[in-house]
């Protein structure tokens, strides 16, 4: 059962807290990434063939010197509902912005107010997406807690940023001067999105570095436009890329959320950018750990890594998210804090970002009254505590899911469409509907249960129609 949480103590002695860095990027396959791949097994690693895989020594020295957690789910598989529930540690329907291009409720309290009310210099650089409709949208009016949000802005997926006369801007241009998402605009190590946002962040925390600080440091790749700078660009051009297993799957009877599309970035010969998006990030986390080590900065500085949901690449014959598979769904997730947090540490447990704002508090100590959604798994993560049961909900505009890790159940608010149950230990390419398999009927009772749990707790929209809620009861008679 989802239990609402609260913050409620008296903050930590301040010398006790570190420096927090959360970097975040956008659309990102957890496949893509070294320290997954080495706890799958050589299939579901290596979804597009033998030797197909992007190296990514920097995140995975996150991983590997700190805790993986490797069932975590977006509270919503899309970028602004995604990233209000990072923020806040509430469902979408509560943050007011179930869907993109919404405003984040005024009212709203972030992680990021409650780390400034306990002496912390916060800074946001990248996308935000939580400001309504407004693009570029630099430097957004309503702060929520992110003191210098110079370099913040609202959304797009633009390749080439500068700084004109002291301000941000947008430099990817088309050749009739207008913003476009679509060029490199001859984007360099000083000037592409990526490394632009990191030397931001560097210079922020240059000159906090005396201080207590939290950087947010948000990439807006590998999200598509599929494009990258130099050297990148050519770095995986040459592999063979195969479609994933899961593309020739038989989706007949299927809800419309699993069927495939009529093309995926493997017929446009993309993959390989994508790769070399995931590889300038993993070279600017490089960069950053350099800086932290040099200044002394590394053993006290907290630094989170993560997505707000993720990419298929063509598994299921999709790309991109939205969709309750596996590839889309989960995120990665990973805390590196030396001096807290054990070392080479795999969290099974299923979470959600709601979970992001508790947990984060319990690892600092830092209690306030905030009314949260999510859990705190702080303990768990400190090693004071064992993987148990808990289900994750994820939820779209037209499905619902919940899963514990191991299986996963998914309803769908359209007239006909039938329920689906994924053994994600037998099957974890999600290609067989085990639902009206009666040898998982305990198993189906118990993930209904907790999904009716989270409905009516949470205030969820589902909950006030009938397609969903009959269903539900269906399973639990």
């Amino acid at each position: 059962m989802l239990i609402p949480f609260f913050l409620a103590l008296t903050p930590l002695v301040a010398t006790h807290l570190p420096n927090v860095i959360i970097i975040m990027t956008d659309e990102h396959n957890f496949r893509t990434l070294g320290c997954y791949r080495a706890l799958l097994s050589d299939n579901q690693a290596l979804q597009w063939g033998e030797g197909c895989v992007v190296q990514t020594p920097n995140i995975d020295f996150l991983a590997d010197n700190g805790v993986l957690c490797s069932n975590v789910y977006a509270s919503n598989p899309v970028s602004g509902p995604s990233r209000s529930s990072f923020m806040t540690g509430c469902y979408p329907q509560a943050t007011g912005v179930e869907f993109n291009n919404s405003a984040l409720n005024a009212g709203m309290t972030t992680f990021a107010d409650i780390l400034s009310q306990n002496s912390y210099r916060t800074g946001y650089f990248g996308k935000w997406h939580l400001d309504g409709d407004s693009k570029p949208g630099w430097s957004p009016s309503k702060k929520h807690g992110w003191e210098d949000n110079l370099y913040m802005y609202n959304r797009g997926h633009w390749k080439k940023l500068g700084i004109v006369d002291g301000t941000p801007e947008v430099l990817s241009v088309d050749l009739n001067g207008r913003l476009s998402e679509s060029v490199l605009s001859g984007a360099d190590e000083q000037s592409f999105t990526t490394d632009f946002l990191t030397d931001r962040a560097i210079d922020f925390i240059d000159r906090n570095k005396d201080n207590r600080f939290c950087c947010f440091i948000s990439i807006p790749d590998p999200h598509g436009k599929n494009i990258v700078r130099p050297p990148y660009d050519t770095m995986y051009a040459d592999m063979d890329y195969q479609k994933p297993s899961s593309a020739f799957t038989d989706c007949t009877g299927w809800p419309s959320w699993a069927q495939p599309s009529e093309k995926t970035i493997l017929e446009d010969r993309q993959m390989g950018i994508y790769f070399g998006m995931v590889k300038c990030i993993d070279d600017n986390i490089g960069k950053l750990l350099d800086y932290l080590r040099l200044n002394g900065l590394d053993e006290n500085t907290m630094i989170i890594f993560t997505s707000d949901h993720g990419d298929l690449l063509g598994e299921h014959g999709r790309d991109n998210k939205s969709v309750p598979f596996e590839a889309s769904a989960k995120i990665p997730y990973i805390w590196y804090y030396p001096s807290s947090l054990p070392s080479g540490r795999v969290v099974s447990t299923a979470m959600s970002n709601v979970d992001f704002f508790p947990t984060l508090m319990g690892v600092l100590g830092i209690r306030q009254r905030v009314h949260c959604h999510g859990k705190d798994f702080s303990r768990l993560l400190k090693g004071k505590r064992r993987d148990s049961y808990n289900v994750a909900v994820s939820k779209n505009d037209v499905w619902i899911m919940a899963t514990d890790g191991l299986f996963k159940l998914v309803l769908t608010a359209q007239e006909g469409a039938s329920p689906v149950l994924f053994d994600l230990q037998k099957d974890p390419d999600e290609t067989v509907n085990v639902f009206n398999d009666a040898s998982y009927s305990a198993v189906k009772r118990k993930l209904a249960s907790a999904m009716k749990s989270y409905c009516t707790s949470t205030k969820e929209p589902f909950w006030e129609g009938a397609l969903i809620p009959a269903q539900i009861q269906d399973i639990l008679r």
